[in-house]
């Protein structure tokens, strides 16, 4: 309360209609009022309500827990109670999951006093590729499942996590499911700032956090096989979550607590981190990641430092057409022992680094006309004036 009453209301005023909806309310042991409200609501409503009341579980697994035990229809949505439904939300996202046969549908997110993920939104896909589509981007528990997959699958949320348990579920379902579909072109969720700050996204500490990536990259080790495609889905654990543990901000913490989260991190990078994963960072993401999987403290502080301090990174190219790297801390230092690997440009990155790239230097006019040839725009009269280069010794 009191967010729960425009949680309600989205739910009657879905255009799927009341019959085609059962609401499973779980008061996990609340003391605002909301139990009563529910009540209240189950009473009165054109939605077939059930109401379960219980002590507080700790998290946002029990709760949903006892909700799917109790379910029956073809398909679930898990709701939060502070947040709300587009209209359409239900029906649109039903539509797409029968049409396309998927057991998983994301719906469009928009953002009510907080941020929300945006970028696997972009069009409408009836099947997303979960590996190369930014669908891993967006884990938590809120959208539509296929219960019979989730009943397949024995799949249910793991109580022993704090925080994180959302990814688990959904990403077990994205992988072990029969696809993915992305409803783009409605708000289907409104994702609602809390004034008192208490979301549940914001629970438990580091060691936790630490405890649930470990756990999400075994997920993922289980259930796609080494290769690429296992590449791709191993930069979702490495960049949203363990990255996050190593900002500038641990050069504020004991010494002691940073060489935890190094031990606590060699249970993910021990086994996972490779060559093939770290081609998908951005370099100076791939740089903390390669000083923390080797356990160098020292130089981690030193990267750390960099960042905090807003430094422009200097751009090299070794030889003209090569390869482009950035001049993070320790590039070229051979004591360092980072391999050069580290700092290569493999995807898009550093704003700048088109702008500073050296030039190129100027093309000799051999290469300038064979270009053209290739290209098909200068025909005869450019085979002539190869020609005519080749007598004057242009190399």
């Amino acid at each position: 309360m009191p967010y729960l009453v425009r949680c309600l209301e989205s739910v009657e005023s879905q255009t799927i209609g009341p019959g085609r909806m059962e609401l499973l309310a779980v008061d996990d042991g609340s003391a605002d009022g909301t139990g009563e409200y529910l009540e209240e609501f189950a009473a009165r409503s054109a939605v077939p309500t059930t109401v379960v009341r219980q002590p507080n579980s700790g998290g946002p697994g029990g709760p949903r827990n006892k909700g799917l035990a109790l379910a029956r229809g073809r398909y679930v949505f898990f709701l939060d109670a502070d947040d709300f439904l587009g209209d359409e939300a239900l029906e649109r996202m039903v539509a797409v999951a029968d049409r396309a046969g998927t057991d998983v549908v994301l719906g469009r997110m928009a953002g009510r006093g907080r941020g929300v993920p945006r970028s696997m939104f972009t069009r409408n896909e009836e099947r997303a590729d979960v590996r190369t589509s930014r669908v891993v981007y967006a884990l938590s528990a809120q959208k539509l499942f296929r219960r019979a997959l989730l009943t397949r699958l024995g799949l249910t949320f793991d109580e022993r996590f704090a925080t994180g348990e959302d990814a688990l579920f959904t990403m077990e379902a994205y992988l072990a499911g029969s696809g993915v579909s992305v409803v783009a072109d409605y708000d289907c969720y409104y994702l609602v700032g809390r004034e008192d700050g208490k979301h549940a996204t914001r629970r438990g500490g580091w060691e936790s956090r630490f405890a649930a990536v470990t756990a999400l990259a075994a997920l993922i080790a289980r259930l796609e096989p080494p290769g690429p495609g296992r590449d791709l889905l191993m930069v979702r654990p490495f960049t949203v979550g363990l990255l996050q543990q190593f900002s500038p901000a641990l050069l504020r913490r004991p010494e002691a607590e940073q060489r935890e989260r190094l031990r606590l991190a060699a249970l993910v990078t021990g086994p996972y981190w490779n060559r093939g994963v770290a081609a998908h960072l951005k370099v100076a993401e791939r740089l903390v990641l390669e000083c923390v999987a080797r356990g160098r403290l020292d130089l981690l502080k030193g990267v750390l430092e960099h960042t905090a301090a807003g430094s422009v990174p200097r751009v090299v190219r070794r030889r003209p057409g090569g390869r482009v790297y950035l001049a993070l801390p320790y590039f070229g230092d051979r004591r360092a022992g980072l391999p050069a690997r580290s700092y290569r440009v493999t995807v898009p990155d550093w704003a700048g680094t088109r702008r500073v790239l050296p030039p190129e230097p100027g093309a000799s006019p051999l290469r300038a006309i064979a270009r053209r040839i290739h290209r098909g725009a200068a025909g005869i009269s450019a085979v002539r004036a190869l020609r005519g280069h080749r007598k004057k010794g242009v190399r």
